[in-house]
């Protein structure tokens, strides 16, 4: 019998009056499995995590979770679900107003109702996990640098020992260097703690770098799927544009002059 995805989505529609965001999009994603959604800015990349998520309620189709669809959950006991997820925001979503280690332990004490203590001790555990020592966790948001806050964001998306993590656009804003270190974080993260993973980019060294899989989406729909080695043969002249950062090919920019 053939393993139930971890996720699964079925003819996922989204629009936004009259602009289509999400057209009909099928994807499925294994337990254990890293796959990478790339395609332009505003193609609905960040609609599609925010729908399985449930921040946002897709118009119609199907999202599984674990062969449960999520759906038809009413929004009171969406919480079960939401248990198993984490995820690293593109600009971290850092509160500045409380201090490293309660921002990787937010989750932990608000959603689990961990004690201070026992949620302190793990935060400073998950932040030895990316590399960041006891001391950092006492320090402000604001005193860190960009990579730094990306792994405390990292930090916080693992700390609760998720299931699925989501990463939306992990090196945007890094020097080429730290975008790998944060690159390496992940896949480690996820090897060691068998975690799920879904991540949006435009970074393409980190994609196929990250990604077991990657996918395309464009103009509502996933174009293209395959394994990260294929995606620079794969023959498909949106993809090929798009790797080759190309403004020549099927997909036309808007550009006002």
């Amino acid at each position: 019998m053939t393993d139930v995805p971890k996720i699964r989505l079925r003819d996922v529609r989204k629009s936004f009056g009259a602009k289509r965001v999400l057209d009909g999009v099928n994807l499925d994603i294994a337990k254990g499995e890293s796959v990478v959604v790339i395609g332009g800015s505003g193609t609905g990349k960040s609609v599609m995590i925010k729908s399985i998520i449930g921040i946002l309620l897709a118009d119609s189709g199907v999202i599984e979770v674990d062969g449960q669809d999520v759906t038809q959950i009413p929004a009171n006991n969406r919480d079960a679900v939401n248990r198993k997820f984490g995820m690293l925001f593109q600009g971290g979503a850092l509160f500045d107003s409380l201090p490293v280690w309660e921002n990787v332990a937010f989750g932990l004490m608000q959603r689990e109702r961990m004690s201070r203590a026992h949620a302190k001790e793990r935060a400073i555990e998950t932040l030895a996990k990316v590399g960041l020592s006891a001391d950092v966790g006492e320090l402000s948001p604001s005193e860190l640098s960009g990579g730094m806050q990306k792994r405390v964001g990292l930090a916080r998306a693992i700390a609760g020992e998720p299931e699925i993590v989501f990463f939306d656009e992990p090196t945007t804003g890094l020097d080429p260097i730290m975008a790998d270190v944060i690159n390496d974080l992940i896949i480690s993260c996820v090897k060691q703690q068998g975690i799920t993973a879904l991540s949006i980019t435009h970074d393409m060294h980190s994609a196929r770098k990250i990604g077991d899989r990657i996918t395309m989406l464009y103009e509502g729909k996933l174009i293209w799927d395959g394994t990260a080695k294929d995606v620079d043969s794969s023959g498909n002249p949106y993809l090929d544009q798009f790797v080759h950062g190309s403004a020549e090919g099927p997909i036309k920019m808007q550009v006002r002059r």
